[in-house]
């Protein structure tokens, strides 16, 4: 993995990575539903965006529920939406207490564990697993808006549900390294809520131990924040992360000169108001012009700003890619 950044950094040619599997679920005619609970589905949505699209690399669905379920937290899953987590799990430092440790085999774990091993399998590219990170994912138990108060009123109580939460996430990054994968995505937006002080505190702490447990040579941590608007991108760096991914709340010219070369700095096209909702023409042109302007950047990859929506239009992405292989053919001839 050492490599792959080396050769991004050094590369005359712009690497782009687009975050996105709803283009594969539609075209494979199966519901978001079935994609998130059966992993043979899923596995047939990620490889039909890699033979479709020809992407360098493989991504899974950004799916912020499954370790919240695996704890015991309920999830709604409507048939076309993005599951989401419902209800509050803990409240209080007693019931964090009594909060057990889930298994890998709990919930929906094995059927993502299962089309992420089909995806190393049978692809034959890179494999970003994907995660969410710890002060989400508590978030996602002790609700979120109690949380943001939590963290000065019940210190105790989410320091202890934090260590959980990392503990078991670095559980499941540690069985996506062990079936091959090239590296995971760990998703943390709400940790763009906190100021960068309390990130470092109640994120960058946590997120820590699990690059230190997983990250190699041949492992590689993709940190994506896209509540950060600018003021926590140093907390972020501080996780040791060697990719970091961007959402399109941020500047992200700002966002690259923060960060030193030898990080990846990955985003931040906007992945509803423009992938979504744009004309094609709008893509490219949006596309084109923030490679013109982080040209002088080798570290960028272009990307999505988060996980892409349901109902993008093809024409959309083509569009996105038409701008890529445009922007690399001109550099390849300067």
């Amino acid at each position: 993995m050492n490599k792959w950044v080396e050769k991004i950094v050094n590369g005359k040619e712009r690497q782009a990575m687009l975050i996105m599997t709803h283009p594969g679920i539609e075209a494979t005619g199966h519901t978001i539903r079935e994609a998130v609970t059966d992993g043979e589905i899923h596995y047939q949505a990620i490889k039909n965006v890699m033979d479709t699209y020809r992407t360098s690399a493989c991504t899974v669905i950004m799916d912020l529920t499954v370790e919240a379920e695996a704890f015991g937290a309920e999830v709604l899953m409507p048939e076309h939406e993005i599951p989401n987590v419902t209800g509050r799990l803990v409240s209080d430092l007693d019931s964090v207490m009594q909060l057990e440790l889930p298994s890998l085999d709990s919930a929906r774990v094995p059927e993502y564990l299962k089309a992420n091993r089909l995806a190393v399998q049978h692809t034959g590219k890179p494999v970003f697993s994907g995660c969410i990170g710890p002060f989400s994912l508590a978030g996602r138990l002790y609700d979120m808006s109690e949380i943001m108060v939590g963290i000065y009123i019940d210190t105790e109580a989410v320091c202890l549900l934090l260590d959980k939460c990392t503990r078991f996430i670095i559980d499941y990054c540690k069985a996506f390294k062990a079936l091959g994968a090239t590296g995971v995505i760990i998703a943390e937006p709400a940790a763009g809520l906190l100021s960068n002080d309390d990130c470092l505190e109640y994120s960058t702490k946590y997120v820590r131990q699990i690059v230190e447990a997983v990250q190699d040579d041949d492992f590689v941590v993709i940190l994506h924040n896209c509540g950060n608007t600018g003021q926590c991108t140093d907390a972020m760096l501080k996780t040791g992360a060697s990719a970091l991914h961007f959402g399109n709340a941020i500047d992200m010219k700002r966002a690259l000169e923060e960060c030193p070369d030898s990080v990846l700095v990955m985003g931040n096209l906007d992945p509803v108001g423009l992938f979504k909702q744009a004309s094609p023409d709008r893509v490219y042109q949006e596309t084109y012009t923030l490679l013109k302007e982080t040209s002088c950047y080798r570290n960028l990859v272009i990307s999505s700003g988060c996980d892409m929506p349901p109902g993008v239009p093809v024409e959309n992405i083509e569009a996105f890619i038409k701008a890529l292989t445009d922007y690399n053919r001109e550099m390849c001839h300067v």
